[in-house]
């Protein structure tokens, strides 16, 4: 049960991510304001980062720590393209 609320709840919180990088992009494309195009990777990042845990650990058999190294990688990339679109003067 503990396990099946965890799946949920990783899959959860990537929906959000995902929705989220939509709406930067939507935000990107209707403004033209290219930072928000940063904002949009950082989420895609970091929802693609929870996903790619659980796939590497559940499907492809990688060790927990192994997984979690790799989606702590993704992750971090996802936030260093925010934090570039929260401090990057605004062309």
């Amino acid at each position: 049960m503990e396990h099946t609320l965890f799946v949920i709840a990783k899959l959860f919180t990537t929906a959000l991510a995902l929705v989220i990088a939509y709406q930067a992009y939507r935000g990107y494309r209707r403004n033209g304001a290219q930072l928000l195009r940063y904002v949009g990777l950082g989420f895609g990042l970091i929802g693609l980062g929870g996903l790619l845990e659980g796939v590497l650990f559940e499907v492809l058999r990688v060790t927990i720590f192994e997984s979690g190294f790799v989606a702590a990688v993704v992750v971090a990339l996802g936030m260093i393209s925010i934090l570039y679109a929260l401090y990057a003067p605004n062309p």
